[in-house]
């Protein structure tokens, strides 16, 4: 566990009311967890095991019905403000706007944190340049491949400098070869920029390709099996072990 970690969950549990008015249904149930500073947390499992749940609550989008959650030492949802700029979000859809050019996408987030406008175009210029696309600047979302709009997005989220990076199975829509370079490249601008990262998927080998740590969740969201993954690990047995634990959770009805 980290000495000052920069996410900390304790006994986090999240209960949402049936949208049918029949009861309630736990989708977080006392979760723990820390990540350290430049660490990269792939979380894993199945549809509906609380993935999102905890990824609202991180961002602040959501209060936990009970526990604590601790973002940079702060309460994502009650300091909500205290966050602008801090949490930069890639999203499964890109979310560019259509009526706004690449650059200015990537500008979008700078602009509401009032930056400078000089330095807000250099900025997202020397973005959209690290992640391959000079020249495409003044396309909009329709001109671009989805590979390139999601390069677009991640730009967007990089510009703003935040401490965290959260993603939610950013690469899910895309064709494999444009997934797993678009994977290395974001672990690459992870660790060039001494970011944190949080990053969700359903998929094994994505997760493993991107973490230094896996979480896999269960549902009602709680961890099932959690290993890291360094120099010297045997990514066999951890994979065949990821394998077994997702076959094994028996998935209660839809809520």
């Amino acid at each position: 566990m980290a000495a000052d970690p920069v996410i900390r969950f304790t006994d986090v549990s999240k209960t949402f009311r049936r949208p049918d008015g029949r009861g309630d249904f736990v989708a977080v149930d006392k979760l723990s967890f820390e990540v350290g500073k430049g660490e990269i947390v792939a979380v894993l499992g199945k549809t509906g095991c609380g993935k999102s749940t905890m990824f609202n609550i991180v961002s602040g989008l959501i209060e936990p019905t009970s526990g604590e959650a601790r973002v940079v030492g702060h309460d994502p949802f009650r300091e909500f403000d205290f966050f602008r700029g801090k949490i930069g979000i890639v999203f499964q859809n890109d979310r560019l706007m259509p009526w706004r050019s690449a650059l200015d996408n990537v500008r979008l987030g700078l602009q509401i944190l009032d930056r400078d406008a000089r330095e807000t175009e250099e900025t997202a210029r020397a973005w959209l340049k690290r992640l391959g696309l000079s020249g495409h600047e003044n396309d909009y979302p329709h001109a671009l491949s989805g590979g390139m709009r999601q390069r677009v997005s991640i730009a967007r989220a990089f510009a703003v400098d935040p401490e965290i990076l959260l993603c939610d199975e950013p690469f899910s829509a895309l064709d494999e070869m444009t997934a797993r370079d678009l994977r290395a490249e974001f672990v690459r601008l992870v660790r060039q920029n001494n970011k944190t990262a949080v990053f969700i998927t359903h998929q094994i080998g994505e997760a493993m390709e991107i973490g230094d740590r896996v979480m896999v969740f269960h549902r009602p969201a709680r961890i099932a099996y959690e290993a890291r993954l360094a120099g010297g690990t045997n990514r066999t047995k951890v994979h065949d072990e990821i394998m077994r634990v997702l076959s094994v959770e028996q998935m209660p009805e839809h809520a």
